[in-house]
Formats: C-alpha cells, structure tokens, sequence
C-alpha cells in the first residue's frame, strides 16, 4: 500500500471515530466508564434487605419494588450533585480476593448520605444489605456486611430498565399554577441535565426548574394540558421528547408513562 492510501485510510478511520462520537444530543453514545475508580462503601437496613423507603432523590415506594428494589444505593454529595445524580447507575466492587467476588453489582441512586462516611469531598456508596451481601463471593455475605466500611472500586454504567419507558409522577401539591414533575426509568444516563415542558396548543418550550432530587417543577398558569414534555439528560446531553404524555385531565399523584425510552 502506498503512503497515499495509508494516509487516505486513516482519514476515513478518523472521519468515522468523529462521526461516531459527535452525534447531536439525540444520538449520543451511551454513557459508560471504563475506568475504575476507589470508594467506600458500607450497607444499611437489614441485612438481606433492599435499603430504606423513599430516600432523598423523591422516588417513594419504588425503591421497594422491581426493578428497583435491592439495587438502591445512597451516595455521598460528590456523586449526588444536589441531586442532579439522581437515578444513575454504577457498578461497584469490593476488592478482598479472600471474601470478595470479582463480580460488581450494579446500583441505582436513589439517597444521598450527608455526614460520617458521606462527609463532602468523600466518594462513598451505602447500599442495601441485599447490594452490599451480592458483592462476597458465595456464603461470605454474612462476613462481609461484619467488616462495615470497606474499599471498593466503581464505574458508571448504563441503566437498563427491559420493557419500561420513561414514565412522568405528578408531584403531590401540583396545581395548574405549579405543576413539578419526577422522572421514573431512565434509561442509559439515568440523571437528568434540564427539563422543558410543552402546554397544549403551543409551540413553544418552557423551562422547569430543579427543585430536589428526581422532581423539576415549573411555576405559571394557568398551566393547560395536555403536556409535552422534553428532558435532556446530564452526563451525555441526549434529549428525549414524549409528545402529550400528560392529558388534559392530569391529577397529582398519578403517574403517566411515555412510550420512549433512551437506548
């Protein structure tokens, strides 16, 4: 092969990885870290539970069942971002070949743990006891969760949700003069960067507010359904739109799912 066509080659490789990497936010690869990075970790609830209800990211009694449940984690402020790392995933391991596996599990942020091992500055996971036991190679979970804090490595991984979209909770108090929102199964990213909301009849966009954890909120009105609502996620910036995916007869409390979902 000629330098010409060495060099043409490689260009096209080039031209490629750029094209495969620069997507707009639509079309932005999928979050993932390859790198492993230290922590701690420690577990709380009982010891074959699935963590506590509820939890600073507002998701309620989700965190109780499928495919939530077992696989909650509280994170420390660095990872929680104000709650703006609400429903990411990582993959955390424990690192002692004598009573650890090599096989990480996966947990989805849905607390934060301010204070002791959580303190500011501190990368620090307190998981389920169901979480935590899953990382002990087989018959070693009793012995593991008996050590308490331990070193870890962890990674963020995409979250997988099979056969869920994305679904839209009406925050209890909402009215039409203050409508706020929170995101269920998120797929991929899982955190959520901005959300714009779309009234009925209009074209234009209306940005929410982040309010706590998971909820965003906007403040107007009358406010009139059916809502459009557009969220962009925080890590990777893709944008997914669901077209009137609240009705015209929307009620606090009650949950509407699109029929999208991020890959």
């Amino acid at each position: 092969m000629t330098s010409s066509s060495s060099s043409s080659t490689c260009c096209c490789f080039l031209l490629f990885l750029f094209c495969f990497f620069c997507f707009d936010s639509g079309e932005a690869f999928a979050v993932f870290d390859p790198h492993w990075h230290p922590a701690t970790a420690t577990w709380y609830g009982s010891a074959d539970g699935d963590g506590s209800d509820g939890g600073a990211c507002g998701y309620g009694t989700l965190v109780d069942v499928k495919p939530l449940r077992a696989r909650v984690g509280a994170v420390s402020p660095v990872l929680f971002k104000g709650g703006e790392g609400c429903g990411a995933c990582y993959k955390v391991r424990c690192l002692d070949p004598a009573i650890c596996s090599r096989r990480a599990v996966t947990v989805i942020i849905t607390d934060e743990c301010p204070g002791g091992y959580c303190a500011a500055g501190h990368t620090h996971f307190d998981l389920s006891g169901a979480a935590f036991g899953r990382m002990a190679v087989a018959g070693e979970a009793g012995q593991l969760r008996d050590r308490g804090e331990i070193s870890v490595i962890f990674r963020r991984t995409p979250c997988k949700y099979p056969g869920k979209n994305i679904a839209f909770h009406v925050n209890e108090g909402s009215t039409n003069f203050w409508l706020s929102l929170l995101v269920e199964f998120e797929g991929d990213d899982g955190d959520i960067g901005s959300m714009h909301i779309k009234q009925a009849n209009s074209m234009r966009w209306l940005e929410m507010k982040h309010v706590w954890g998971a909820s965003w909120c906007i403040i107007g009105g009358p406010l009139q359904g059916p809502f459009s609502v557009k969220l962009t996620t925080l890590t990777t910036r893709r944008t997914l739109s669901a077209r009137d995916v609240i009705p015209r007869n929307w009620s606090p409390k009650a949950t509407y799912t699109s029929r999208l979902n991020f890959l």
